[in-house]
């Protein structure tokens, strides 16, 4: 039986040096990190999202401020709030919550955000210095680099002689998550829709990685013996035997019978997805000493 990976445990290490590095910065130089975060309409689940966001940002002793917009905001209405927020020093972290309502345009809103107040790390100049090799002066997106930290808990910081694979390659995760671990030395392979016979493919794989947000793709016979499996799939499904209606969450990866055959696996809620949020943090702390000119902390 595999070891779980308990993303809760080590999103609570990164977030206690988040806290302690933003104490001493605010001890040493006066400055508290401050992140901004917009959401716009009233989708529950992105309400839901934020509210955890703003909590973690508080309790890791940052200024958190949230601006909630209406359903009818305007395209030009949203690019002058973070027009607003990317000239208040006070802010050093901005995150516009995504999906945005269907009438607005999310990429120029994205692209608009200072690259070194996009903690979300999704700016072309934060995405090119990854696909550059620099992994120290920009912003690297949280999720990709949460589930870079649960590997290197298992493997280390060189995975040298490794076969990794990412199934997925969006420019959210697959993209940047394929780029670490590229750059820690493993062998990477970037399988996706149109690959041919990916269970093959992942079967060569010392370090698997799914994110194609379909529920228990992955099965056991996908799975090398002794494999370390983490799954960033997020999938909501029917379970009648929770009751009428019911709901739960599970993976990309059928978890119960990959766990017979992984050495290490990630659960489905409580893998990566604590690290997401944790790493959000740990941008915005980042993003706060650059400002003033500090040595980074690394997490």
């Amino acid at each position: 039986m595999a070891v779980i990976i308990d993303g809760k445990q080590s999103a609570a290490a990164v977030t206690d040096m988040v806290a302690k590095a933003a104490a001493r910065l605010e001890q040493e130089a006066g400055l508290k990190p401050g992140l901004a975060v917009v959401i716009v309409g009233n989708d529950p689940a992105s309400h839901s999202y934020v509210n955890a966001k703003s909590r973690m940002a508080k309790q890791c002793g940052f200024t958190s401020v949230q601006h909630t917009l209406p359903e009818q905001t305007t395209q030009a209405e949203l690019q002058a709030l973070v027009e607003t927020l990317n000239t208040d020093p006070a802010v050093h972290g901005i995150l516009v919550q995504l999906p945005l309502p269907a009438h607005l345009q999310s990429e120029p809103v994205i692209q608009s955000i200072r690259p070194e107040k996009d903690v979300d790390g999704l700016h072309v100049v934060n995405s090119g210095k990854l696909a550059s090799g620099d992994l120290t002066s920009g912003l690297i997106s949280c999720t990709p680099a949460g589930a870079m930290i649960l590997v290197r808990n298992q493997h280390g910081a060189d995975l040298s002689g490794l076969n990794a694979v990412v199934i997925g390659r969006s420019n959210l995760f697959g993209k940047p998550m394929g780029l670490l671990l590229l750059a820690a030395n493993a062998t990477v392979t970037m399988a996706h829709s149109r690959t041919k016979d990916v269970a093959e493919v992942c079967r060569r794989a010392d370090i698997l990685v799914a994110a194609v947000g379909r529920p228990c793709m992955v099965k056991a016979d996908w799975v090398k013996p002794g494999a370390t499996v983490i799954d960033v799939g997020i999938n909501r499904i029917d379970a009648p035997e929770k009751g009428e209606g019911k709901s739960r969450l599970v993976g990309d990866v059928a978890f119960d019978e990959c766990a017979e055959v992984a050495a290490a696996i990630t659960p489905v809620p409580g893998g990566v997805g604590p690290m997401t949020i944790a790493m959000l943090m740990a941008n915005t702390v980042t993003a706060a000493y650059r400002s003033v000119g500090r040595p980074v902390p690394t997490f």
